[in-house]
């Protein structure tokens, strides 16, 4: 089955529904041809040869009706160099190859290693004209961007699946617009993806945590940022982490395909407690038996031991302290859940994920009033 987007009649709204198999997305090779060749540029390029695919993988390929040789390619190639349409094929050989999750999510992650960072990439576009950013890029990422496609992919098996789920992780209960999107990682990102993962910072012994406060002032943010009028009354927040100096302590606890948060922060000049905020966020991953960082920092998407940037974030931190500079306080993590598609399902019915869009379109105020009501 795949998903499509629909108007409901009298709601104004769209809606994620189900299409019978068979729909293709734009022709592959259409793609291609708009694409300069090594010929066009005076190259002369000798393709390296794709490893064969198993007996196991051809099977999957002749049952989904995929190209052998394409897949092969696929599975050589970054994945931030696929189009849309070696996207769709990959994610459905994937989900029927690699049926673990987590896997999955480790897989896709680590495909996307050296993918170029770039900030502030996603919008509404064409949903709303606030932020005029496409919904959706493959081809470059930052740290959330990063962690949204790879979750989405991880969880689906076709471009249509992908872009609905997408969505549903990047607004709260779905509902495209600037004003629902995900832009606190504390406040709104890590309670609208419980469905996905669960803080799992709070399960943890008392002695290998700290809090801290976080005000958060959505006016202020949205009248600066979009000159968006919409009357949210300011929120204190109370939130859970690891101290830097705590988190080898828990090391072993951590899975193939956890949610990190970087905790952020100055240190407080007169003894008091120090400002934070969660800046940066990333995927852990296992590499022989140890925790790694895969994230999504300048310049490109890279892979390094949690041991290591434990080191690294924890030298000179008098110094920058002493400067009233920014430093990392410590991390958040989040288990990746065992069943999200079940945790979905109970939220959104049968027919998850549920997407929506905005309209008819209402005026600042109103929509300022809705997404208020929705927090």
């Amino acid at each position: 089955m795949k998903r499509f987007w629909t108007r409901h009649a009298g709601a104004g709204l769209l809606a994620v529904g189900l299409l019978p198999a068979g729909g293709a997305l734009a022709d592959e090779a259409s793609q291609a041809a708009a694409r300069p060749d090594a010929t066009s540029l005076g190259l002369s390029i000798v393709a390296p040869q794709s490893a064969p695919l198993t007996e196991f993988e051809l099977a999957i390929c002749e049952e989904h009706g995929l190209k052998p040789e394409k897949i092969a390619e696929l599975k050589d190639r970054p994945l931030y160099t696929y189009s849309e349409a070696e996207v769709d094929a990959y994610l459905r050989f994937l989900h029927a190859s690699m049926p673990k999750l987590a896997d999955r999510v480790g897989h896709l992650a680590r495909k996307n290693i050296g993918q170029p960072y770039e900030l502030y990439l996603l919008g509404e576009a064409p949903f709303e004209v606030y932020d005029p950013q496409p919904i959706y890029c493959l081809d470059r990422s930052d740290c959330v961007v990063f962690v949204e496609h790879t979750y989405a992919m991880a969880l689906s098996w076709d471009w249509p699946t992908f872009m609905a789920v997408l969505q549903r992780i990047r607004y709260i209960d779905g509902e495209i617009g600037v004003l629902t999107r995900n832009h606190y990682t504390e406040a709104d990102w890590n309670p609208s993806n419980q469905w996905l993962v669960r803080d799992m910072t709070d399960r943890l012994p008392r002695r290998l945590t700290d809090s801290y406060t976080i005000k958060i002032d959505r006016a202020r943010f949205f009248k600066n940022r979009y000159e968006l009028e919409t009357g949210h009354e300011l929120e204190h927040l109370d939130v859970s982490y690891v101290p830097v100096e705590r988190v080898m302590d828990i090391a072993g606890r951590l899975r193939e395909g956890d949610f990190v948060n970087f905790v952020y922060g100055h240190a407080s000049t007169s003894g008091g407690d120090p400002a934070c905020w969660v800046g940066h966020v990333g995927l852990i991953v296992i590499e022989d038996g140890e925790p790694h960082l895969l994230h999504s920092a300048a310049p490109r998407v890279r892979m390094e031991p949690l041991a290591k940037v434990v080191e690294r974030v924890m030298a000179g931190v008098d110094e920058r302290d002493a400067a009233g500079k920014r430093r990392t306080f410590g991390f958040k993590f989040h288990r990746l859940a065992a069943d999200p598609w079940a945790n979905l399902r109970s939220i959104d019915g049968p027919e998850a994920p549920r997407v929506t869009v905005p309209g008819p379109f209402a005026a600042p105020g109103e929509l300022g009033d809705r997404a208020q009501a929705r927090r």
